[in-house]
């Protein structure tokens, strides 16, 4: 079975567009027979999404840091649940069980998160696709900024597009499972 990662966030943030764009990816998931990695955490649009793909009868795997697992409140009706020791383990173990990434809106952690795989790409330590999902706009100035990076010669044309945009969740799914 194929699995994605998708990095959000432990709030829903302001607009309910977040949690809506959050459970439809996690019920796309499920429905398409593809397994689901996350941070393991029962609240935000981290909840969310995998509530929605268990609900659609879909396999999820949290993988949470022991320092977190009472802060992020560990989801308890998870496929499976990894607490690990530290947050380097924690996106070491979601990238070892995962065939592709899946950003969606969240914050510095979610950035983090895709900062680092992206990264990996860029050095040859993973060939996995990358996805960000851009609802309702979210990451416009973020996609507007790794531009500019290229255009300053700070980041290769090639590296920018390892990174797929797109604010169609259908679609972007599509062009991961492609790759």
């Amino acid at each position: 079975m194929m699995r994605i990662c998708v990095f959000c966030g432990s709030s829903t943030g302001l607009s309910p567009e977040y949690a809506e764009a959050a459970a439809g990816v996690g019920k796309l998931l499920a429905q398409r027979g593809i397994g689901l990695v996350y941070g393991g955490a029962s609240v935000g649009t981290m909840g969310v999404v995998a509530d929605a793909a268990l609900a659609a009868g879909g396999e999820v795997h949290g993988v949470i840091p022991e320092q977190l697992s009472s802060v992020e409140i560990a989801h308890g009706g998870l496929t499976e649940l990894y607490v690990v020791p530290d947050m380097h383990q924690r996106k070491a173990k979601m990238a070892e069980l995962s065939d592709a990434f899946l950003a969606l809106p969240g914050g510095v952690g979610t950035l983090e998160e895709l900062f680092e795989v992206w990264t990996w790409a860029q050095l040859g330590l993973h060939r996995k696709p990358i996805g960000l999902l851009d609802v309702g706009g979210y990451y416009g100035q973020l996609v507007a900024f790794a531009d500019h990076m290229v255009e300053e010669g700070f980041l290769r044309t090639e590296t920018r597009d390892l990174l797929a945009v797109g604010a169609d969740a259908v679609k972007l799914l599509d062009q991961l499972v492609a790759q």
